[in-house]
């Protein structure tokens, strides 16, 4: 039996889709296939995401922002945009998601947790469709 990818993109892969990915691979382990990547990315993950997922006792310091092919798109299952509009290719047959999340990006870790919060949510979601 094949295991689903699940594809998270943003602009910079830097907080959002980064704090997606870790937390996909904390909740679903092995049984889930987990990308991410950015249509523009930065330097580096954004630190504040880097600390609000350490207080879940997720590590995703070691993390680092890539670049968006056309390859991650297409060995994807599930495509969970957040943010980057038409900058994301799309795939007919492909299921995409556009979660609609305020960018952590220059905010401070209050303004980050409630972020982190409902993608935990999102994820547990999504755990529940693709493992069940």
């Amino acid at each position: 039996m094949s295991v689903p990818t699940v594809l998270f993109v943003c602009v910079h892969n830097a907080g959002r889709s980064q704090m997606a990915a870790g937390y996909l691979q904390h909740l679903a382990g092995d049984r889930v296939e987990v990308l991410s990547a950015g249509s523009q990315p930065a330097d580096q993950v954004n630190q504040v995401a880097v600390a609000a997922m350490a207080e879940e006792g997720i590590d995703i310091a070691a993390e680092q922002p890539k670049l968006l092919t056309d390859a991650a798109v297409q060995e994807a299952d599930v495509v969970i945009t957040m943010g980057c509009g038409d900058e994301c290719p799309f795939y007919p047959g492909k299921r995409y998601e556009d979660w609609v999340l305020d960018d952590p990006a220059g905010q401070g870790i209050e303004a980050v947790r409630p972020i982190r919060d409902e993608i935990r949510r999102r994820i547990e979601t999504l755990v529940g469709e693709l493992t069940a």
